[in-house]
């Protein structure tokens, strides 16, 4: 046990002294900052993991179950700031996050620092779903596992709607809440849009009849993009918007419920990106107009002659 615990701050050491020396190189090269900021994102991830671990496990004797992907998100979150100095803001003036329970809690999915948002966001009683890949990684699998998320295995339909079914068995139940990427994949975008949403999420807030709460979050390309290896310091708008109710509503009704859903999400996001950046963003894409109301599609935010 001793030699485990010498090697482990030998590592800790030398990963610390590691990323240091990335940061003093950032000062003449913004890919070395890059590095700097990704080694300490990962190991982050990996702090933030293995006391997911233990808080799992003692929040499970306790019947607090629920409470374990929260408390880890606020590690992580912790962790992130001091690591790389990047944070998001979190605007609920309604309080939303902690008054809605149960619901399915909805975002963009943008890079793999959706994770920090994540962390900043998160209410109580709430669980992810995640790929059940996610499950063999070492640490975050585990952690994961233990907290009650939702696998879903995208290669096979009839386990997806299984772990559909499961997770709004849990909502109804267990009043846990459950956070989802609409779009099921990472956009990597640099402007503020997103993907076409796949109809889980609205599927299963239907099924269990719970509001959908979106939170929306600015276009953070300019301080994280992997492509061009920027990775800065600063802070990121989110916004929690009010909740859409589903009572009463059907599966015929999910196709339009996704459609209105991600026209505000859009709407907001464009918003929150100007605020992050300072300056209007320059986006025209084609607008319709029903009964003299706007209906956003794509990115729009200016009516087309």
């Amino acid at each position: 046990m001793a030699a485990i615990i010498t090697y482990t701050g030998y590592f800790f050491a030398y990963y610390a002294a590691l990323i240091m020396l990335f940061h003093l190189l950032g000062l003449v090269s913004s890919k070395a900052a890059f590095v700097a900021r990704s080694l300490a994102m990962y190991i982050s991830i990996l702090i933030a993991s293995a006391y997911g671990l233990g808080a799992a496990v003692f929040l499970s004797l306790i019947g607090k179950r629920g409470l374990s992907q929260w408390a880890v998100g606020r590690c992580f979150k912790l962790c992130m700031l001091l690591g790389t100095g990047l944070k998001f803001d979190i605007e609920d003036p309604k309080n939303h996050l902690g008054t809605v329970r149960p619901a399915v809690f909805i975002g963009p999915h943008q890079t793999e620092v959706d994770l920090l948002m994540l962390g900043t966001m998160f209410p109580q009683y709430c669980s992810v779903t995640a790929k059940t890949q996610l499950k063999k990684i070492p640490f975050l699998g585990w952690f994961m596992t233990l907290s009650g998320a939702v696998f879903i295995d995208r290669k096979n339909s009839k386990d997806a709607r299984q772990a559909m079914q499961g997770a709004g068995e849990q909502i109804t139940k267990r009043k846990q809440s459950v956070y989802m990427f609409p779009e099921g994949t990472r956009s990597y975008t640099k402007e503020p849009t997103m993907l076409p949403f796949k109809k889980g999420a609205f599927h299963l807030a239907v099924q269990a009849q719970v509001p959908i709460v979106p939170v929306v979050v600015a276009n953070y390309s300019h301080v994280y993009s992997l492509k061009d290896m920027v990775f800065k310091s600063g802070s990121v708008p989110c916004k929690v918007l009010d909740p859409i109710p589903t009572a009463g509503l059907t599966t015929a009704d999910v196709d339009e419920l996704a459609r209105e859903t991600r026209e505000v999400m859009l709407r907001e996001m464009i918003a929150l990106t100007e605020k992050a950046r300072g300056k209007t963003v320059p986006l025209t894409v084609p607008a319709k107009q029903q009964n003299g109301v706007v209906k956003v599609s794509g990115t729009d935010m200016r009516v087309a002659a």
